[in-house]
C-alpha cells in the first residue's frame, strides 16, 4: 500500500542524487546529517508550540513539516521508513510500560 508518507520517503531517497541547486532535499542532505537533524529538532518544536496553542489548522501544517524533516534526517542516517515500521510492528501489542522497562 503506498501512503503519501510513503511517496513523500521515496522522493526523499530520490533527492539523495539531485542537485541541491535545485532540491531543498538534496541541499539538506548535502549539509549531513546533523544538519537534517538540527532541522527535525527546530520542526518538532514548532509542533509542540502549535499543539500548546491549540491552533488545529497550524499544529497539522508544522506537523507535517515535522514528519518531512524526520524523514530527510532518517534518510541521511540511512534508514528507511520501513524500517521504522518494522520496529513498530515489534512493539505492536506490547504495552508501552513493557515496552520502555525491556528497553533498561
Amino acid at each position: 500500500m503506498s501512503t503519501g508518507l510513503h511517496r513523500l520517503a521515496a522522493t526523499i531517497e530520490d533527492r539523495k542524487f539531485a542537485d541541491p541547486d535545485s532540491s531543498w532535499t538534496a541541499k539538506l542532505l548535502a549539509k549531513g546529517p546533523e544538519k537534517c537533524a538540527e532541522k527535525f529538532g527546530e520542526e518538532a518544536v514548532e509542533a509542540i508550540i502549535e499543539a500548546v496553542k491549540g491552533d488545529r489548522a497550524k499544529l497539522i501544517s508544522e506537523a507535517a513539516d515535522a514528519l518531512y524533516h524526520l524523514l530527510v534526517m532518517l534518510a541521511a542516517r540511512g534508514v528507511t521508513l520501513a524500517d521504522v515500521e518494522a520496529e513498530l510492528d515489534r512493539r505492536e501489542g506490547v504495552s508501552g510500560i513493557a515496552e520502555k522497562a525491556a528497553r533498561k
